[in-house]
């Protein structure tokens, strides 16, 4: 079943008249006091509308800044993959999996989530705002889109100490995208270019030691 024809099965919480009239902190303790009993995943998404694409990634790049086993970064990078290629493609938000979509938590666990988050998002709102966005039209979208894709593939691939980097980057890039801050943008971008000189630093290091050892 195609992303487009998917519907809803949960009703969905009202997202607002206005595209951003709010910082991401207030529109999910919004979220936390409208919501019903349950509160799934697809109406996140639907809330967050266009906003979703930078929060999912923010929210799966984080598991790649932790210091894992040799090997996990291939299977949690593979969420930043999914949602970057959505851009790529052009859908206007994150498409989820009707399983995932369907996936609901209590209200209570939810407001409890909210409030741990909130004074962080509240502390980074003072410095990351909405200012000088360049990416006003679906053709600097899709490319905002495949910068996302390349880095989220070099997360995926077993580079030796090449994944950290351009998690960090996907990271900024999408708290730039959600809350449409071009000078964090720009910082994102600066990152994810210098992950991938490093990435392909190590990897022409690494080939080169393997042809003088074999």
């Amino acid at each position: 079943m195609s992303p487009q024809s998917i519907a809803s099965t949960v009703p969905a919480i009202a997202t607002g008249t206005h595209r951003h009239p709010e910082k991401l902190s207030d529109l999910l303790e919004r979220l936390a006091r409208e919501a019903g009993d349950r509160v799934s995943m697809r109406e996140i998404a639907n809330a967050l509308d266009d906003r979703s694409f930078g929060a999912f990634m923010l929210v799966f790049a984080l598991p790649n800044l932790i210091p894992l086993p040799p090997g996990a970064t291939m299977v949690l990078g593979l969420p930043m993959v999914f949602v970057a290629w959505q851009m790529v493609i052009g859908l206007q938000k994150v498409w989820l999996p009707r399983a995932l979509a369907n996936y609901t938590i209590e209200r209570s666990t939810f407001q409890r989530m909210v409030s741990r988050v909130s004074p962080w998002l509240r502390s980074a709102e003072t410095w990351v705002r909405p200012r000088n966005w360049p990416l006003d039209g679906p053709i600097r979208e899709r490319l905002f889109g495949l910068f996302a894709l390349i880095l989220a593939v070099t997360c995926v691939l077993p580079i030796p100490f090449g994944n950290w980097l351009p998690a960090l980057a996907v990271a900024i890039l999408g708290v730039a995208h959600t809350e449409r801050d071009g000078n964090c943008l720009a910082l994102g971008v600066v990152t994810g270019l210098v992950s991938i000189l490093v990435a392909g630093l190590v990897v022409v290091a690494t080939g080169a030691l393997l042809v003088r050892l074999f």
